[in-house]
């Protein structure tokens, strides 16, 4: 039976579907479908298949996140991802939902991404006639006059049903009786109140009450119907109605009015007196929400505001009001009160598409988010327009349906700006302006577009010689802007050579850290300094490079003492013997003692010294020349022989030194120094013949003492 029903059902589908392409704009496709249906459609019944209807492959809703975007807290509708259909998730109510509205659409979005493609979705509800008329009581009491002649009209109440059109109330009737006839009064706004006519005179002492039924039927197809018992009190004199000045008032009142303001005042009059001319208003048949809204005074008749007025809620309000004597005699209008919209609702942002981040190299026009905003309110207070900050690279561009793309204007930089917050503004044209802030949060992501920098744009280095093997000698470091890999550096020593020898057997880098080590312990005196290329490297895809010079300045030590080149210290004989002829005076340049230093700068400055001299001294020497001189006058004698020993010292810390020694001769003529110098000769040979015998008898008696202990041990092991 439930199969039948749902077929059935479904048949009754109307299926109008219209697809308009509208524009395209940046990538952007926003198209519309229209659909109808019925209302009361079970949960999970089909609409229509969505992907076929925008030539949609079925398999795409997934991949391209297909999403739907309802506005209100009920979403109606839902799409099934594996067949594209479009279903029923909630069951509506057509009259709940649009009340009297000739036309009831319920809008929506779909979205779908890569590219972004918009649809605006309409779904018009079509009225079922799932209520019957239905009055306000069920037992109604009205009276005429005995006096009424045959032609009488008494107003009778209206019934209510939500349904619209055909599926409203279309006709009254009452039982078959012989006093009272049924008329129908239609009025300007198409709406028929039924009435009784008095056909014949009535007598109250015969029969005082008269019981009719009143059944109003609507036009469905079967037609439903309400029916409401009608009593009809037959008085005496009373012969006059009140009367209303107009049998529909009209007005109009701003929404959010205050508790107690006046929206209409009544005066019925009625041309009897006493009890029956005073007069009592009271509504007729109106919905329950009205008592909440408005409040009848039953003696002036003023109406008054007690409850909110939402121009969102209800845009029009109806009330029937009767006017009734003392004897019941009654008078009925009508009241139409238009709400007017003011600017209440600030305008509503929504985010339905977004890109949290986007690298820094995107090209202008990249797309963001997809803004929707809206605002509750109508007319001019409801446009509403979107705007960014100033100095922003980013843009609005407006789509159909209140919808924003918001993109990049030009290239973004991570190294200057790695995120923003961008405020989006939502401002509605009404007076005063509202306006709503959205702040969405994007992160700009690293590419690879810094080379590594260096501190310095060339290194000198310092390094003493005679260093260890294995030193450290400096720290290289350059930085990159980028982050993560983009900025994880390594280092390395270009190849090339110094005097046709590898560089690596000078120096080498820790590629993590930059620090420079000494390959080999340097020498001042053969290398002084040396240059070479350091690059560093980031790990980035693809990698950038900087390369940079570095020049290794040996520092000189005093490591070299200082040579005596003349006299040769290296020379025998006569060599170290100078000749002092008895003409020679005060001041007489005897020789000059010349040395040299490997060192340089101060550990090469030479000073000159007397470390031997006898008393009296006959002789003094240059500090900075090394010339000896005759200090004073030479004594009278036939020679004069005096041993000198000359210091030489560097200037470098702690001081290095040399020492020869020299002969002095003072004679007549250099006959008289020869045998002396002979001598010299031969006591020089002899004692060193003297030390080597002395060296080679220590040796023997050394080694005889070794074998006399070695005898002792072994036989005492014995």
């Amino acid at each position: 039976m439930d199969k039948k029903i749902d077929h059935s059902r479904q048949r009754t589908i109307k299926w109008q579907v219209a697809v308009f392409l509208l524009f395209l704009i940046s990538g952007h496709t926003s198209a519309q479908l229209h659909y109808s249906i019925p209302e009361e459609l079970k949960q999970g019944s089909t609409i229509g298949n969505i992907a076929k209807d925008l030539g949609l492959k079925t398999k795409e809703l997934q991949l391209r996140n297909f999403h739907i975007f309802s506005r209100g807290n009920i979403q109606y509708f839902n799409i099934n991802l594996e067949n594209g259909e479009l279903y029923v998730a909630e069951k509506i109510d057509r009259e709940s939902l649009c009340g009297a509205k000739p036309n009831c659409l319920i809008s929506f979005e779909a979205v779908i991404e890569n590219p972004l493609h918009l649809y605006t979705i309409k779904v018009e509800i079509e009225d079922v006639n799932d209520n019957p008329p239905n009055f306000s009581k069920s037992i109604f009491d009205t009276a005429v006059s005995e006096s009424a002649s045959p032609g009488v009209h008494l107003p009778l109440v209206l019934a209510q049903d939500p349904d619209i059109g055909i599926n409203s109330v279309q006709d009254y009737k009452i039982n078959e009786n012989e006093y009272f006839s049924l008329g129908i009064k239609t009025t300007k706004d198409g709406i028929k109140h039924p009435e009784l006519i008095l056909e014949r005179p009535l007598d109250r002492e015969k029969q005082s009450i008269y019981d009719l039924i009143l059944t109003a039927s609507d036009g469905g197809v079967p037609p439903k119907t309400g029916t409401s018992l009608i009593k009809i009190a037959v008085q005496d004199v009373n012969d006059n109605f009140p009367k209303f000045h107009k049998d529909i008032y009209e007005t109009s009142i701003n929404e959010n009015v205050p508790i107690g303001f006046l929206v209409l005042q009544l005066n019925a009059i009625d041309e009897d007196e006493g009890l029956n001319g005073q007069i009592r208003y009271l509504f007729g048949d109106v919905p329950e929400n009205i008592y909440t809204v408005f409040s009848l005074d039953p003696v002036n008749g003023s109406i008054t505001v007690i409850g909110n007025i939402d121009y969102e809620i209800a845009e029009r309000y109806e009330l029937n009001v009767e006017a009734k004597d003392g004897g019941n005699l009654a008078a009925h209008c009508k009241i139409y009160i238009d709400v007017t919209d003011i600017n209440d609702n600030a305008p509503q942002i929504t985010i339905t598409s977004l890109s949290a981040t986007i690298p820094e190299d995107s090209s202008p026009g990249t797309i963001i988010a997809l803004i929707n905003v809206y605002d509750l309110d109508s007319n001019v207070n409801g446009e509403v327009t979107c705007e960014l900050p100033e100095n922003v690279p980013f843009q609005l561009i407006s789509s159909p349906g209140n919808y924003y793309k918001l993109v990049t204007t030009t290239f973004v930089d991570r190294e200057e700006v790695s995120h923003y917050n961008i405020t989006i503004t939502a401002m509605d044209n009404g007076t005063p302006h509202l306006s709503t802030n959205k702040t969405v949060q994007l992160n700009i992501s690293d590419v690879n577009d810094n080379p590594p920098t260096f501190e310095m744009r060339n290194y000198i280095v310092n390094i003493q010689e005679n260093n260890l093997q294995g030193t450290s000698i400096h720290n290289i470091h350059a930085s990159d802007c980028d982050v993560n890999e983009n900025a994880r550096i390594t280092y390395s020593v270009l190849n090339n050579n110094i005097d046709d020898i590898p560089v690596s057997s000078f120096v080498s880098i820790n590629s993590m850290t930059g620090v420079l080590y000494a390959q080999r312990s340097f020498d001042y005196e053969q290398l002084r300094e040396f240059q070479f290329q350091v690059m560093a490297k980031d790990s980035g895809s693809p990698p950038l490079s900087s390369n940079v010079t570095v020049r290794i300045c040996i520092i000189d030590k005093n490591d070299n003492a200082p040579k005596i080149l003349y006299p040769s210290p290296d020379t025998e004989g006569s060599a170290l013997f100078e000749f002092i002829p008895h003409s020679a005076e005060k001041g007489y340049l005897v020789t000059k003692v010349i040395a040299v230093d490997a060192d340089s700068g101060h550990n090469a400055w030479l000073s000159y010294h007397l470390l031997q001299v006898q008393e009296p001294s006959f002789f003094t020497i240059g500090q900075y020349s090394g010339e000896i001189r005759i200090n004073r006058d030479l004594p009278d004698m036939d020679s004069l022989r005096q041993k000198v020993v000359v210091v030489v010292k560097d200037n470098g810390v702690p001081s290095l030194s040399s020492t020869v020694t020299l002969s002095l001769v003072v004679a007549e003529n250099f006959q008289q120094v020869v045998p002396e110098i002979k001598h010299h000769s031969i006591n020089s040979d002899l004692t060193s013949n003297t030390t080597f015998y002395l060296v080679v008898s220590i040796a023997l008696i050394s080694l005889l003492f070794i074998i006399t202990v070695v005898i002792i041990v072994i036989s005492k092991d014995q």
